[in-house]
């Protein structure tokens, strides 16, 4: 390959977010490298037909052809050759000798990125409970940029709005090396204070400990920290680090989403995300974005999908003599169109461009929950 006349282009990203990792060429100089723009156009043809379910394996122009391949959801491998009788059979070939090339030097648990990560959350898991078993407590999590990424048990069975507020809490406090702050729980124990510990293991990730009057700030921060955390710090970093645009590893929504809220029932937790500026079209700015899906949100609560215990929603005229509860409901507006859905586990919220048809709202959000959890009861 790489005759005179002809060239080729062989171009690494991974797979969850397009970042390029390397490009090499061989061949006319000339086609040695490729525009930034022409790289993203090549990657995004490929993730726009997966986000509709469309397997892209080749195309040809005029002059080139071009092969994609993904492997084990991690690395996009593309190839484009403007050589003379060039085939997808030899082009695919090259694919998989260049990551089996890759595997050879690096490893695959190296390339695929999805695999390590929840290895060392199972690892993180298991240290931060011994963590916590040292320092006398059954209440432990670590916060990373404000947000809860990792807890126990205990934790988890708090009160949906004591870990709510706890969360805000830590992300609001001037920032500080070791804490030691009194709290009370408004559910748990309003009356009798308990002590709240933080100690910061990175910038923005912190570990946090609910307890009693022992152990003292001083050894958790100079004796439990270094012990249990200071030969995680290198990896940890890496695990705690949001995916780009709040998306689990690996995820794509469809085309058209502006934002979501997914909602945990049964684990009581959530996450959220607006997809960046100017990805699916400029009627609204991210501040708007995120005010909309909040008043959407609250609608919905309120009147469709209420939480157990709940005071009854007030019911509208043309819901008098249904049985049943609401599982979808939408909104159209000028500027955005919302949809959601309840399931026994899950409540998704989606924010969408005013160009998404109407029709296919209930189809596109069906997809979207079942990308982001696998669920199939919508």
């Amino acid at each position: 390959m790489g005759e005179e006349g002809g060239s080729i282009t062989l171009l690494c990203l991974t797979a969850s977010s397009g970042v390029p990792l390397f490009c090499r060429s061989m061949g006319a100089p000339s086609r040695h490298q490729l525009p930034f723009s022409v790289i993203g156009s090549l990657n995004g043809v490929h993730m726009f037909g997966a986000n509709l379910d469309v397997l892209l394996m080749a195309a040809c122009t005029a002059n080139t052809h071009v092969v994609w391949r993904v492997f084990h959801n991690s690395i996009t491998l593309i190839v484009l050759s403007s050589e003379e009788g060039a085939s997808d059979f030899a082009l695919g070939r090259l694919l998989d000798n260049t990551f089996s090339a890759m595997v050879l030097i690096l490893g695959l648990e190296e390339l695929v990125n999805v695999r390590n990560i929840e290895r060392l959350k199972k690892d993180l898991r298991e240290c931060l409970e011994a963590f916590v078993a040292a320092a006398e407590s059954r209440f432990g999590c670590l916060v990373a940029g404000g947000r809860l990424a990792l807890a126990t048990e205990p934790w988890w069975q708090l009160a949906p709005q004591e870990l709510l507020l706890l969360s805000w809490l830590v992300g609001l406090l001037p920032p500080h090396t070791a804490r030691d702050y009194p709290i009370y729980l408004p559910h748990g124990s309003p009356t009798v204070p308990h002590r709240l510990l933080t100690c910061q293991l990175l910038p923005g990730l912190e570990a946090c400990l609910i307890c009693g009057p022992s152990p003292a700030l001083h050894t958790v921060e100079t004796e439990l920290v270094p012990r249990f955390w200071k030969p995680l710090l290198e990896p940890l970093q890496a695990c705690v680090s949001p995916q780009p645009h709040g998306l689990p590893h690996g995820t794509t929504l469809p085309p058209g989403v502006l934002a979501f809220l997914l909602i945990h029932r049964e684990q009581r937790s959530s996450q959220s995300s607006m997809q960046p500026p100017g990805s699916v079209g400029e009627a609204l700015s991210p501040r708007r974005c995120a005010r909309a899906l909040r008043h959407f949100y609250a609608l919905v609560a309120a009147r469709y999908f209420p939480w157990e215990g709940s005071p009854a929603p007030p019911q509208e005229p043309f819901q008098a003599g249904f049985p049943h509860h609401a599982r979808h409901c939408y909104v159209v507006s000028a500027t955005h169109k919302a949809y959601a859905i309840h399931t026994p586990q899950h409540q998704l919220f989606l924010l969408l461009a005013p160009h998404v048809p109407t029709f296919a709202l209930r189809p596109l959000a069906t997809r979207a929950l079942q990308r982001l959890t696998g669920d199939t009861t919508c």
